[in-house]
């Protein structure tokens, strides 16, 4: 199955790098291009989508207010946003991932880091930078609570889910965690959705930011 990917950025330069690393894949295909947020909107209208690559700072409408609208949109067809930021933008990235978000990555990530995280996207799953989510969460540490609280609800998992849980707090993807734990990513997949369930989570991001109020993980450790 080819995936369609909506390129978000106002450089053109930018978009067009992107569009010819995605364009040598056979399984990807960009089936469109917006300069902004507000344009983005109107491409996903003419246009079905799987995954949109969004940037964050942009004129008329940036890539926070864009993925709240298009994480809004019914969820039949409703594509999957896939943001990449600098170091320099934790704030928005993190509103990002609040609005929806399927993930975030640096915007000098590898090229095929990049590739791999619109596949994983794609199939329903988050990218989480690890670099970044480290950032992140040490930046907003004091907005997580007044400090680290066990959550009764953690008590539901069983070991091996809250050592998934522990690498998912930490960045890791469903094949990193299939690799450390020696298990099928397969497994993991099955592990990750149990503690979403558990845990009454709604993806991965709301995961890692329970794992840190929880103690489970600590900023700067």
């Amino acid at each position: 199955m080819t995936v369609r990917v909506v390129i978000v950025d106002d450089q053109a330069l930018v978009r067009a790098g992107f569009r010819m690393v995605l364009d040598s894949q056979p399984d990807l295909a960009v089936v469109g291009e917006a300069i902004d947020g507000a344009d983005a909107l109107r491409v996903l209208d003419r246009v079905e989508a799987d995954v949109v690559v969004m940037d964050l700072r942009m004129p008329t409408m940036d890539g926070v207010e864009a993925t709240r609208r298009i994480c809004a949109r019914p969820p039949a067809g409703r594509p999957r946003v896939l943001v990449l930021t600098t170091f320099d933008t934790e704030a928005d990235a993190f509103a990002a991932l609040q609005a929806g978000a399927s993930g975030f990555l640096l915007k000098n990530v590898p090229p095929e880091e990049l590739l791999v995280a619109i596949r994983v996207v794609a199939e329903g799953d988050s990218v989480v930078a690890p670099s970044i989510t480290r950032r992140l969460l040490d930046r907003f540490a004091g907005q997580l609570g007044p400090g680290p609280t066990e959550d009764p609800r953690l008590a539901q998992l069983t070991e091996r889910e809250r050592e998934v849980l522990l690498l998912v707090a930490q960045g890791l993807s469903n094949a990193e965690i299939a690799v450390r734990v020696h298990v099928a990513e397969a497994t993991v997949k099955t592990h990750v959705g149990r503690i979403l369930a558990k845990l009454q989570l709604r993806d991965r991001v709301q995961a890692v930011v329970l794992a840190y109020e929880s103690g489970l993980v600590t900023p700067g450790g």
